[in-house]
């Protein structure tokens, strides 16, 4: 039997979840300056493109604070600067504070992402450069459809950009353009010393160690507690060999501390924690309200840790033709209290003004109850009004019962 302070399953799922800001209740007004403080406490909100309901970032706000306003997260983005858009293993909007740990990314990317483009996309985006960023300086800023006149066009999937598309997002991804806004959800692209503030763009160069400190030390606070490869994949800015080096030392002086955690199908897992772990009281979650969680919420990306920890297998099936989907084309997580306990495959009908369910499926040890359906419907017409919708309706056979529901 295993020496190391000891987290059951119970626990480790609701420090988890009050990380990441998900045990306390998501009634009660929600303010500009509670919104900025809300993406600090998660670190960073995925960008992802489908609306099936409402984009990502938007829904990962929302079932947080459900008096979230798209308008004052572009208000954050674009007036007050106090965000910006960036990558950490996809699109993200960040705090602007962490700009300056940036400054290395943008290197690396330089050096990794040079060999994978030039197989990946048209020749010619290279000799934009010059041209694009004279243009904005000159002229301000620009969309991908204000540039490339005369180049081909692809049908629009990342793989087929024109080169001044390709250049365009080559100069935000290496730093010397940032997004400013968007049209839509269309980025609009700035030269970055006109979107960042000065105290974050004139910060002085951090050293190797300093990023490698700040990546480990703030995903650690952010992720309660995880194994190497998963403070590695939080913000997925320095190398593995980095974490490692930065782990034996924070062991050696005290900072964190090895504790086996619970998964949710009993077998344990050496993770690394700060060492009041053991002092926290798992947190209270008040009432049995539902949440639906957007599939690149930050607290359940990694599919893997979501499996372990919760027990609950999820892939998205977007690129999986219809016949061969387990579920949908784009299905939501459930969660209740600290247990994720169905999925279900829900869209917004603009036209018609209704939010409509078409399946929903309950995991195989969550028995559906009147209670819960009173519970789902009521987030679900809290769901439509988000989604600009007057009504909520079911189409036939939506609920897929498990045979072995208990």
């Amino acid at each position: 039997m295993s020496a190391l302070p000891h987290l059951d399953n119970a626990t480790a799922r609701k420090l988890y979840l009050k990380a990441h800001a998900l045990t306390e209740s998501p009634a009660g007004p929600c303010t500009r300056n509670a919104l900025s403080q809300l993406i600090h406490r998660l670190g960073f909100v995925q960008v992802d493109s489908i609306n099936t309901v409402a984009r990502a970032h938007h829904m990962i706000l929302w079932s947080r604070k459900t008096a979230y306003r798209p308008d004052d997260l572009k208000a954050l983005l674009e007036h007050d600067r106090a965000l910006w858009e960036h990558w950490t293993h996809d699109a993200s909007i960040l705090p602007t504070q962490v700009f300056p740990y940036w400054r290395q990314r943008f290197e690396r990317d330089a050096d990794r992402l040079r060999g994978n483009w030039a197989r990946w996309f048209r020749d010619g985006y290279e000799d934009q450069f010059e041209r694009i960023l004279t243009r904005i300086q000159a002229d301000g800023p620009v969309t991908s459809s204000d540039v490339g006149e005369g180049e081909p066009r692809g049908k629009g999937g990342w793989w087929d950009w024109h080169p001044s598309k390709t250049a365009l997002e080559w100069l935000w991804r290496t730093g010397q353009l940032a997004i400013s806004g968007r049209n839509g959800f269309q980025k609009v692209y700035d030269l970055t010393e006109r979107v960042i503030p000065a105290q974050h763009l004139s910060h002085p160069p951090l050293d190797n160690a300093a990023v490698t400190e700040w990546a480990c030390a703030s995903a650690m606070s952010q992720l309660g507690f995880a194994t190497m490869a998963e403070l590695q994949a939080y913000w997925n800015a320095v190398r593995a060999d980095e974490v490692k080096d930065w782990a034996r030392e924070a062991i050696r002086s005290g900072r964190i501390i090895e504790v086996e955690a619970t998964n949710a199908d009993g077998k344990p897992k050496i993770c690394l924690a700060l060492p009041d772990i053991l002092d926290a009281k798992p947190p209270g979650i008040s009432g049995n309200r539902l949440r639906i969680i957007s599939p690149f919420d930050p607290a359940f990306r990694d599919r893997k840790r979501t499996e372990g920890l919760f027990g609950f297998h999820y892939r998205i099936e977007v690129f999986v033709p219809e016949p061969k989907r387990q579920f949908g084309y784009y299905v939501f997580p459930i969660l209740e209290r600290d247990r994720l306990i169905a999925r279900i495959d829900v869209k917004a009908f603009r036209d018609e003004s209704v939010l409509r369910i078409k399946a929903l499926w309950p995991e195989v040890l969550c028995t559906w109850t009147p209670a819960r359906q009173i519970e789902l419907e009521a987030e679900l017409h809290r769901l439509a009004a988000f989604a600009g919708c007057d009504k909520v309706e079911f189409t036939d056979g939506w609920l897929r019962l498990p045979q072995t529901a208990a």
